[in-house]
């Protein structure tokens, strides 16, 4: 699960389970770009009843992953190169302002999280690899105390992480083990110019290699 690394599955009720299932099938791309959402196939799916699947929905709405348009219901929110332009911005803004914050304010135990989100990441594979990642730039920003702050990260980083699954990102290319190295130390110095400067720039460097991988497959998404 990569919309929230913090989150306590124990803690979640049937709404929250069905929205967050159906959260990964859309990021996972499992669920087509584009297509239209048919709810009672859906309830019928996830074994709830109507209400909670239509509270399910509107959180993915609420989310950015699922649109309603007028007479035509819910549909996946198709891909494109405007939509992945802004999410970048977001992104790299957002997270860059909350680890600011952290920086400023974070507690003993925010900074013990950060190397062992580190060495989590860098010795996981496959799809564990994705949930360490997330996990470690959720730990870099848990130290800003802004609640509301930290969820848009995470809507953003989910529309992120969609684009880099559909397209089969895998950073080749790039030294992501010193990227992420690099981010850290300049937290754990409480550098709060440094950290949040090569955490922009590292998130706009992965949002140019998905828009040069999209211009390449767009033709796939019309």
């Amino acid at each position: 699960m990569i919309y929230d690394a913090l989150q306590d599955p124990s803690k979640l009720t049937r709404a929250s389970r069905v929205s967050n299932e159906i959260r990964d099938a859309i990021i996972d791309g499992k669920m087509r770009p584009g297509a239209k959402v048919n709810l009672d196939q859906l309830r019928e799916e996830y074994g709830v009843s109507l209400s909670p699947m239509r509270e399910a929905i509107s959180r993915l709405v609420a989310d950015r992953l699922v649109e309603f348009e007028d007479k035509k219901g819910f549909r996946i929110v198709p891909l494109g190169m405007a939509n992945l332009l802004e999410v970048t911005r977001l992104r790299a803004d957002l997270e860059a302002l909350a680890l600011k914050h952290s920086i400023a304010i974070g507690t003993l135990d925010w900074e013990s999280r950060i190397p062992a989100a580190i060495h989590h990441m860098n010795n996981s594979k496959g799809s564990k690899s994705t949930d360490a990642h997330a996990l470690f730039h959720a730990s870099l920003i848990r130290g800003c105390a802004m609640p509301m702050l930290r969820d848009l990260c995470a809507v953003f980083g989910n529309l992120h992480k969609r684009y880099a699954n559909i397209l089969s990102y895998d950073g080749a290319g790039r030294d992501m083990a010193g990227e992420h190295a690099a981010i850290a130390d300049a937290a754990l110095a409480r550098d709060a110019e440094l950290g949040p400067t090569l955490l922009a720039r590292h998130i706009e460097r992965t949002g140019n290699d998905l828009g040069t991988l999209f211009e390449k497959h767009a033709k796939d998404f019309l």
